[in-house]
C-alpha cells in the first residue's frame, strides 16, 4: 500500500500544480506544444522530438480575456486564454488549437490577439468522420501540422517516426485501460480525486513516464483485495470531471467512481490507434472511430447506450454528468441521453462547473441530494 500511496500522491502533486512540470521541461532544453482540448495529435509532437502538454485551464478568475471573450463562454477556454495572456505559458513552442465546438473556432485568433509570442497550429477534423472523404480529410490536416511540427522542430518528421509514436500512445492506451479495469474491480479503493488525478497527469508529462505510472498503479490495485460497496457508485460523463470542489464533494459523501465516459479520462484510453501502411490515416482513423464525446458528430447518441453499459457492467448507483458552464455541446446531449437513461430506470443528475468561480452551493445541495437518494 506504500507503493500505491506514492505512486498516488505523485499524480496529485503533479495535477496541483502542472505549469511546474512545464517549467522544468523548459529548463532541460525541452520543446513544449501546448495541446487544447480535444484530441490533439500528440503523436505528432512527439515525432517531432517535442513535448505535448495539455492546456485545460485553472479555477482562476479571468479577467484580460473578457476583452476577447464574452463572459458567457465556457470558462476553460477563458482560463486557458487567461494563463497564456498572464505568461503562465511562456516558452512554449506553439499551441495546438481544435476547432471541435464553436467557441474553439474563436480561440486561434484570439489567441493570437492576445498571445502574440506562441504561435497557433490549428487542428481541424471532418465533423463526418468516419466517411472516406471525412478520414482524407483529416489526413490531409494533419499532414499539414506535421510540416508545421517540422518548422518548429527544425527536424523532417519521417512516417516510421510516426509510427513508432503510435506504438508508444497505443502502449499508453493499453496501461490506462488495465488500470481502468482493475479499479473498476475495486472502485473504493482510491477516492474520486486521486483517479481522476492518476489519468490527467498523463497530460503534463512524457508519456513513457505516465505509461510506467499506470502500469504500476494497476499491478497495485491487481493485488488489492475486491472491495465491498460502502457508499453510492456513479458512473461520471462530461468534457472534464476535474473540480476540486465536486471531487472533494463526492469524496465527503463516501461516493466512488466506479466508471467514466469523461473526455480527459477515460475516452483518451478506449481506442487504440490502428496500425496501418501510412501511420497519419491511422490516427485519422482513431477519432473516427471514437464514440462517446459530444464534440464529435452523433446523431444516434451512442454516447447513451455507453452509458447504459457501462452502468450495467459497474454496478453503478447512477450518472453525475458533469457540464461546463456555457457548454454548447454538453447541453445539447444532455436531454436525449437523459431520456435514454431514464427509460432505464437509471438515475442521473446533471452539475454545471464553472473554473472562474468555484463550486457553488446551489450544485452542492443538488449533489447532496442525490448522493442521498442513491444511497
Amino acid at each position: 500500500m506504500d507503493k500505491l500511496k506514492n505512486l498516488l500522491d505523485r499524480c496529485l502533486k503533479i495535477t496541483s500544480d502542472p505549469l511546474r512540470e512545464a517549467e522544468r521541461f523548459l529548463s532541460d532544453g525541452q520543446r513544449i506544444v501546448g495541446c487544447m482540448p480535444y484530441f490533439c495529435p500528440e503523436e505528432l509532437i512527439h515525432a517531432a522530438g517535442m513535448m505535448p502538454f495539455g492546456m485545460w485551464g485553472a479555477e482562476i478568475r479571468a479577467a484580460d480575456s473578457k476583452r476577447y471573450f464574452p463572459s458567457f463562454f465556457c470558462s476553460l477556454l477563458h482560463t486557458t486564454l487567461e494563463l497564456g495572456i498572464i505568461g503562465a505559458y511562456k516558452g512554449f513552442s506553439a499551441v495546438m488549437i481544435p476547432i471541435l465546438c464553436d467557441s474553439l473556432k474563436c480561440m486561434g485568433a484570439n489567441w493570437e490577439a492576445g498571445v502574440s509570442d506562441i504561435p497557433v497550429i490549428p487542428v481541424a477534423h471532418a465533423q463526418n468522420r468516419k466517411i472516406t472523404a471525412g478520414i482524407e480529410f483529416t489526413v490531409s490536416q494533419y499532414r499539414k501540422i506535421q510540416k508545421c511540427l517540422e518548422e518548429i522542430s527544425g527536424r523532417t518528421v519521417t512516417d516510421d517516426q510516426i509510427a513508432a509514436s503510435v506504438r508508444i500512445y497505443n502502449e499508453n492506451r493499453a496501461a490506462g485501460r488495465r488500470f481502468l479495469t482493475a479499479l473498476k474491480k475495486r472502485p473504493e479503493t482510491l477516492s474520486p480525486s486521486e483517479r481522476c488525478a492518476a489519468m490527467k497527469c498523463g497530460y503534463f508529462i512524457p508519456v513513457k513516464e505516465h505509461t510506467e505510472i499506470l502500469n504500476n498503479l494497476a499491478e497495485c490495485l491487481e493485488h488489492s483485495p475486491v472491495t465491498v460497496r460502502k457508499g453510492a457508485r456513479i458512473v461520471t460523463t462530461g468534457m472534464v470531471a476535474d473540480n476540486f470542489g465536486l471531487l472533494a464533494l463526492l469524496e465527503s459523501c463516501g461516493v466512488s467512481v466506479a466508471d467514466d465516459q469523461v473526455t480527459q479520462e477515460s475516452l483518451r484510453y478506449r481506442q487504440d490507434t490502428p496500425a496501418t501502411f501510412d501511420p497519419v490515416y491511422g490516427l485519422a482513423l482513431r477519432i473516427g472511430e471514437t464514440e462517446g464525446c459530444a464534440v464529435l458528430y452523433d446523431p444516434g447518441k451512442k454516447r447513451g447506450e455507453m452509458l447504459i453499459n457501462l452502468v450495467k457492467e459497474s454496478g453503478a448507483n447512477g450518472v453525475l454528468f458533469t457540464s461546463t458552464k456555457f457548454c454548447d455541446p454538453e447541453e445539447y446531449d444532455y436531454v436525449p441521453i437523459k431520456r435514454m437513461l431514464d427509460a432505464e430506470g437509471i438515475q442521473s443528475l446533471l452539475i454545471e462547473t464553472d473554473m472562474q468561480t468555484g463550486f457553488s452551493e446551489r450544485a452542492r445541495t443538488a449533489l447532496e441530494t442525490f448522493c442521498e437518494i442513491l444511497r
